[in-house]
């Protein structure tokens, strides 16, 4: 391809609202550019890549045997409602109305109408197992999309889909797609950690992410310094200390006045304390019962473990919810200053007094944080005030459980040893389903025996416009692009210092030619040789040729870009091999040994990424 015929317009400028290294580039590059807020055309050369991509996820997906199809990307309503799912993912729907009225959907994903296909052809266990997957566009309303290709409103997704008579077979075809996107990683080059993770609306009870580290990121998963176990900080557990508890209350309790003073940030100042000298006490409120969550000053409650503690443990199954101002003002409490001294009394007495229903019931349930703290400060219960000098033994607690989100140095739950956490950018996610989708959609089958059983089902995303901003995040500078083997644009980057020169031009296009299998982007402009250079590293090809005056000595230069061999390295592959093979491309090499040369280690990078 000349870069005189192409669609290619860089840019030395930093775009307005690029926050990130990825989404600056690719707008500098003019790989994407805006449409709107959240929404980006792809231009030709970003298309380029966006297919090296799409073609690595297709061949890995053909080879565990799936089947690729194209659902579309306007969705009836009624399914969605039939899943209850018209409901719980009304926040980042695109809604709409048909000029017949009725209601339609953009689709932020496709286990509805995958389920209602399948439902309609396979009746019997011998079609089964079935593995269907598309590449389609999805589309959520964003609030605030931010970060480029990072958080899109509108995106492009491979979602796989799996369909089985048992679990047993659920749980092998789990792991061949497991192992799948092991090999998409490292075959786009994308250092990845798979983390045990939450399934949110999508369901399941097993689930893992693949997390790509970056600042870009808007996730964290923390990781054991120790066993490497890792998981989404929604869900990592924390090792239960060993608890010996026993209720000593206080007979005189020391109030201190904190006006206007609330939150543990306002009481650090305030009181000249460390957060973790402070227990919060958040409330919530489940059906009668109220649950009043203590946690150390410096960590947040998680509503996704507490939430299953709640269902589990104590076994109610109605939706949790925040309380509300008037839920405080029943228990005799106020909002910023709740605390678990006393407020049991409280409840009592409002019984008593029969301003309190008998079915009201207050659980305290203390964070494994809260274990062992000596002479914190809690709410009182009363506006603008706080106890100090609490022991955690003077608060009377029903029970300790693992409801707090993992922060750095938590005790890891397999080993005891230290957490540490990552911010990180999901790129893929694999869900056990079970029947969440096949019971209401009737997706049932005819087993052996002719009993009629629901379809046990896995799904399977990655984003695949998102893996275009991590390949970038995880090797480029602010300056410059590096692509890896398989998602470059272009191998080759064939610059001709001086075009009016015939000898350069001639050897250049001989050249070009030559290399014509190898993907090459002959820069033919008539530009200096600086602006050439500037393009070559912001555009982040691999191997630049150059074709200036050391042709008059039979001699042209070999440049490779500073970063792309980082993005060879595997545990598989030698080090020293990938110097070795680098550094067989010398500054200048002989007009006879160029398309030896490339040809060669083309070759043996296909070998090393593909083989």
């Amino acid at each position: 391809m000349r870069y005189s015929k192409y669609f290619l317009f860089t840019s030395k400028e930093n775009p307005a609202g690029a926050i990130n290294i990825s989404h600056s580039l690719l707008i500098r590059g003019s790989f994407i550019s805006q449409l709107s807020s959240g929404i980006y055309n792809f231009l030709p050369i970003g298309f380029r890549v966006l297919k090296k991509v799409w073609k690595v996820i297709e061949e890995e997906m053909d080879r565990i045997g799936a089947l690729q199809v194209l659902m579309p990307a306007l969705h009836p309503s009624d399914l969605w409602e039939k899943t209850g799912r018209w409901q719980t993912m009304d926040n980042v729907m695109f809604k709409l109305q048909d000029k017949k009225g009725a209601n339609m959907v953009l689709g932020t994903t496709h286990e509805e109408i995958i389920t209602d296909i399948v439902s309609k052809f396979v009746k019997s266990y011998k079609n089964l197992p079935l593995l269907l997957y598309q590449i389609q566009v999805k589309f959520r309303d964003e609030i605030r999309p931010k970060g480029g290709l990072v958080r899109a409103r509108e995106f492009i997704m491979k979602d796989l889909y799996s369909f089985h008579t048992n679990w047993e077979c659920l749980d092998k075809t789990y792991q061949d797609v497991y192992q799948a996107y092991v090999r998409i990683f490292e075959r786009l080059s994308i250092p990845v950690e798979s983390v045990e993770a939450f399934s949110g609306p999508i369901g399941g009870d097993v689930s893992h992410e693949f997390m790509v580290v970056t600042e870009a990121g808007e996730d964290k998963f923390v990781k054991c310094t120790n066993c490497g176990y890792a998981a989404s900080t929604e869900i990592a557990q924390i090792k239960k200390p060993e608890i010996n508890y026993k209720y000593k209350p206080i007979d005189k309790l020391n109030k201190v006045h904190t006006p206007s003073v609330s939150s543990v940030e306002q009481l650090v100042n305030f009181l000249g304390k460390k957060p973790q000298n402070f227990v919060k006490s958040v409330l919530y409120r489940v059906g009668s019962t109220y649950i009043l969550v203590l946690v150390r000053g410096d960590k947040e409650v998680n509503e996704i473990k507490l939430e299953k503690y709640i269902k589990n443990e104590l076994k109610i199954m109605e939706e949790i919810s925040m309380a509300k101002e008037d839920d405080f003002d029943r228990l005799g409490s106020v909002i910023g200053f709740i605390g678990p001294l006393n407020l049991k009394d409280k409840i009592l007495f409002l019984k008593n007094e029969k301003k309190l229903s008998d079915e009201i019931d207050l659980k305290i349930i203390a964070d494994f944080s809260v274990y062992g703290l000596k002479d914190v400060i809690v709410g009182a219960n009363e506006k603008d005030y706080h106890f100090v000098g609490i022991d955690f033994d003077n608060i009377e607690i029903d029970s300790f459980a693992d409801v707090s989100t993992v922060i750095d140095g938590d005790k890891c739950v397999k080993c005891g040893e230290e957490y540490r956490i990552f911010p990180a950018l999901e790129l893929g996610h694999i869900f056990k389903l079970g029947t969440k989708y096949s019971e209401p959609l009737k997706a049932y089958f005819a087993d052996k025996d002719g009993k009629i059983k629901p379809m046990i089902m896995g799904c399977y995303g990655i984003g695949v416009s998102r893996i275009i901003s991590a390949i970038l995040e995880a090797y480029s500078s602010e300056n410059s692009m590096t692509w890896t083997f398989n998602s470059a644009p272009f191998f080759v980057y064939l610059i001709t210092i001086n075009m009016d020169d015939e000898a350069q031009y001639k050897i250049s296009d001989n050249i070009y030619n030559g290399l014509s299998n190898f993907e090459v982007l002959w820069d033919d402009r008539k530009e200096s040789a600086g602006t050439k250079f500037k393009d070559w590293e912001l555009i982040g090809i691999p191997i630049c040729i150059v074709i200036g005056n050391k042709i008059k000595e039979g001699l042209v230069e070999i440049k490779v870009n500073p970063n792309f061999p980082k993005t060879i390295s595997n545990k598989k592959i030698n080090s020293e091999f990938i110097s070795k093979l680098f550094d067989s491309l010398s500054i200048f090499i002989t007009l006879q040994e160029v398309e030896e040369k490339i040809k060669h280690i083309y070759n043996e990078l296909d070998g090393i990424v593909n083989g």
